[in-house]
């Protein structure tokens, strides 16, 4: 698991300044002692099986003994739930998608690093990821600034685009840099059914809505004016929306299988590793599936750039982390023993031995390493450049609302039950009525013309 500091220089920079390799791993990569039996809540991802590995070579250093209880994505949020109402005590550390840390944070189930060690200090080179680790009670806003420490992540997500390097060569083609690039693309690689130009996900749910954002973001979209300081005004019903949600329809339809509103992450995922699509928009932690000889036909034969952009539009991108946190309710020893663990996660070498396992990780000083110039870690360069601009989105309470809300409204404009303009305007009306309810400052943009 892992930890968060801000990004306080450019990947650039980063990328110059190489750190050293990782020392040997018979010494422990931190003396944490003797600890209790630690049980984690840990999602069934995959980076789990990276994340194990690192777990397994933590208990040959230390001695000290890690169960993981794994379960699949939305079982993790319920077990959790389970566990902190009914007073906590089965797990010391819960793994939390960035949307739950909120319900967590503001309920109180979790506890504050420094009331377990008030000497805990997070390491400078750890990243933020856009302080979804802290909770400023007051504002009810994620953020260091007057916030507490709750988390640190243990896996930052990010989407990025994946591209056959040899049917772009063979095409004469560059890596795609806006969204015409890569329709342009599409109609110069694709061999339907045989393969596809490019596939995105956009099932009902979590896929849809995560993966549109990245969109969004990129003209400089928004769901809502500005929460950070309570303006809930709903602009998701904007002409900058549309468009980014009328591009994303074409790519699907124009590059992709039949029926893009039914692809999920699996599907995705399967299409690139058989070969049968030649680009897709997938998150990094799934790089490591397709450099696996078991996995994946297509071996040495991806490579990964930013996300395309809109013309005149901007780079974006939208954090999909997962949040190592510790129960408030777990006994005094295993709240020892979980942040034993984050200490030792959260040095250099732990980082190090986690990137060569598969893993993604969260320290500046890894990302610009020796593994940097490694050709099997070439995802690096694109995973720093994205983070320069990634953000959080739907940082607040209502977030699971209003994600129910995207997911099943941009899904019907993808299957073609609602026109863009509609699906957003009824969207925009949902949202607002969910602020609505809750109190808060909220209001509407005005319609779009259906």
């Amino acid at each position: 698991m892992r930890f968060i500091r801000k990004l306080a220089m450019t990947v650039a920079s980063l990328l110059l300044v190489a750190a050293p390799g990782a020392r040997s791993a018979d010494k422990p990569f931190a003396e944490v002692g003797k600890q209790a039996p630690l049980t984690m809540l840990v999602p069934a991802t995959p980076w789990l099986p990276a994340f194990s590995k690192l777990v397994e070579q933590y208990e040959a250093q230390t001695g000290n003994v890690v169960k993981l209880d794994v379960n699949p994505f939305a079982g993790v949020l319920d077990k959790a739930r389970n566990d902190v109402h009914s007073g906590g005590g089965t797990y010391g550390a819960l793994f939390l998608d960035t949307q739950w840390t909120i319900e967590m944070y503001e309920g109180g189930f979790v506890a504050p690093f420094t009331d377990i060690d008030p000497a805990f200090v997070m390491p400078k080179e750890v990243l933020t990821y856009g302080d979804s680790g802290y909770w400023n009670a007051q504002k009810r806003w994620r953020t260091s600034n007057g916030g507490k420490l709750m988390g640190f992540t243990v896996l930052g997500n990010v989407q990025v685009w994946y591209y056959r390097t040899d049917a772009l060569k063979a095409a004469g083609l560059a890596p795609p840099k806006t969204w015409d690039d890569v329709l342009a693309s599409c109609a110069k690689i694709a061999k339907p059914p045989a393969t596809y130009g490019a596939v995105l996900r956009a099932e009902r749910g979590n896929g849809i809505r995560y993966d549109w954002m990245q969109w969004m973001v990129e003209r400089n979209g928004s769901v809502v004016k500005d929460p950070e300081n309570g303006d809930f005004t709903v602009t998701l019903n904007s002409p900058a929306n549309k468009a980014s949600l009328d591009q994303f329809i074409e790519v699907g339809k124009k590059c992709g299988p039949p029926n893009p509103g039914s692809i999920g992450q699996g599907d995705v995922i399967q299409l690139v590793a058989t070969g049968k699509a030649l680009q897709a928009q997938i998150v990094l932690a799934a790089w490591s599936n397709f450099e696996d000889p078991k996995k994946s036909a297509v071996v040495g034969k991806l490579d990964v750039v930013p996300l395309p952009i809109p013309t005149g539009g901007v780079p974006g991108g939208v954090i999909g982390n997962w949040n190592y946190t510790i129960a408030k309710g777990a006994s005094s020893g295993q709240k020892k023993s979980a942040l034993a663990f984050a200490q030792w996660f959260l040095t250099y070498d732990a980082q190090y031995a986690y990137a060569k396992d598969g893993g993604i990780p969260n320290r500046t000083d890894v990302l610009a390493s020796d593994l940097a110039r490694d050709p099997a870690y070439r995802w690096m360069h694109a995973y720093a450049e994205t983070m320069k601009s990634a953000t959080q989105e739907l940082g607040y309470v209502e977030g699971p609302q209003v994600e129910q809300i995207l997911g099943l409204r941009l899904n019907q404009a993808v299957i073609g039950e609602l026109s863009s303009a509609k699906a957003l305007n009824v969207a925009a009306k949902e949202i607002h009525d969910v602020f609505a309810k809750n109190g808060r400052k909220t209001g509407i943009g005005p319609m779009l013309p259906e």
